[in-house]
């Protein structure tokens, strides 16, 4: 192969004056020596080099007087999640899979001002309290606290505009972590207090998405923080997530009623669709509607009690909470967290009105969620693990999305 590129380019040996002065065993060498280096750089880029999917200028932007931006956390594996500082919203989410190609495993838009316009929570961390509160309203410490309206009767992810369409202050950001701030002010989305949010993301070399949530409050309020990624895993939002594989290490979850509220009862998953003990192909589950509880979800929208927390030692984080996986892709989710449930929604609200990254429409099942979080609520439920944040006090929530490749 050298002396044919030695034939092809042997011009240059006599009309570049460096070349003049070598003989031809050391421009063989020299060219050996490129090609060697151009071997490896090709090698490099093709199983490492990053492939972001989305552009940071098109989330370089002013919102209500604050600057957003889009920052990237990579690894050497070429594994990227991309976040801004709008909601906190993870993006993308780049991983190679079992074909060494780059696929992006998160649904969401590749602008900021479609963020803005358009409600949804892609990606966010969501706050002051993620799900819902039956009849936007609780009692704390004897005192009847109202809030908005903005899921019929319920309130959702903290009312008509929640912490996912708030501009969270960056305090630290480099190759491996971001560190994000939002200081909510007392009545914000009508709840009690002054809170200070920090939620850190940071990527590991072992492609681990760790999200540490912390909050203190001045006043007592209830805290329930998560992030509303939808994944889908095949890498193409034009499939469903039906295909892949769900596993949730639990025993019991907790009923609707018909406005999406838990009844109270802690229920049995045996024997039902949401027994997800051995990991099962998910159509088969979110769209059995001869099942009631599916029905009234058009799918799952429930919570599930994580077998990895009780009362006393609280969650263990070190066990698997739930898994997902594409045997299309070989790209496996696996979810650790420090929450008592954990929210499966299978995307059943994605309707083909919302164009997404790439200009895909978002169609039913085109993404599922996997939010770690209290009971849906629990500031009603005294029974249940404890949402409330009194003052001198530190929320803290822990959630790792843990990615592999099966070949």
């Amino acid at each position: 192969m050298i002396v044919d590129l030695h034939s092809k380019f042997s011009h240059y040996f006599n009309s570049i004056p460096t070349f003049r002065t070598m003989n031809k065993k050391q421009f063989k060498l020299m060219l050996s020596g490129c090609l060697i280096g151009a071997t490896l750089l090709s090698s490099s880029c093709s199983n490492q080099c990053s492939k972001t999917f989305v552009d940071p200028v098109k989330f370089d932007s002013t919102i209500d007087g604050q600057k957003t931006g889009l920052y990237f956390l990579k690894n050497t594996k070429g594994t990227v999640a991309a976040i801004t500082n709008f909601g906190g919203r993870l993006v993308s989410f780049s991983i190679n899979d079992k074909n060494g190609e780059a696929k992006d495993v998160v649904l969401g838009f590749d602008n900021v001002a479609s963020y803005v316009s358009v409600p949804s929570d892609f990606g966010a961390s969501i706050g002051r309290y993620a799900n819902r509160i039956d009849s936007s309203r609780y009692v704390l410490n004897g005192d009847t606290v109202k809030l908005e309206s903005n899921d019929g009767v319920n309130c959702l992810h903290g009312g008509f505009k929640g912490w996912q369409y708030k501009i969270y202050e960056v305090k630290e950001v480099n190759d491996q972590s971001i560190t994000l701030v939002y200081n909510s002010p007392d009545g914000d989305g009508l709840f009690p207090g002054n809170v200070v949010a920090t939620v850190k993301y940071t990527l590991t070399e072992n492609n681990e998405l760790e999200i540490d949530y912390s909050a203190t409050t001045d006043k007592s309020t209830v805290i329930n923080m998560t992030n509303h990624s939808y994944f889908n895993l095949n890498g193409d939002p034009n499939m469903t997530i039906n295909n892949c594989h769900l596993y949730i290490n639990s025993d019991n979850y907790t009923p609707i009623n018909d406005h999406m509220i838990p009844t109270g009862e802690i229920a049995p998953v045996a024997g039902t669709p949401f027994d997800l003990n051995t990991m099962a192909e998910i159509g088969d589950k979110i769209d059995n509607m001869s099942d009631p509880q599916v029905k009234t979800g058009n799918g799952f929208d429930h919570n599930w009690c994580l077998n990895t927390y009780n009362d006393e030692t609280k969650g263990d984080a070190s066990v698997i909470a739930a898994s997902l996986y594409s045997p299309l892709t070989g790209i496996q989710l696996d979810v650790y967290t420090n929450e008592p449930g954990i929210q499966c929604y299978s995307g059943n609200f994605l309707d083909g009105t919302v164009t997404g990254k790439a200009g895909i429409v978002y169609k039913k099942h085109a993404g599922i969620c996997l939010e770690t979080q209290k009971y849906p609520n629990s500031p009603n439920m005294t029974e249940w693990p404890t949402a409330t944040l009194n003052p001198g006090e530190t929320y803290h929530s822990y959630c790792k999305f843990a990615f592999s490749v099966k070949k």
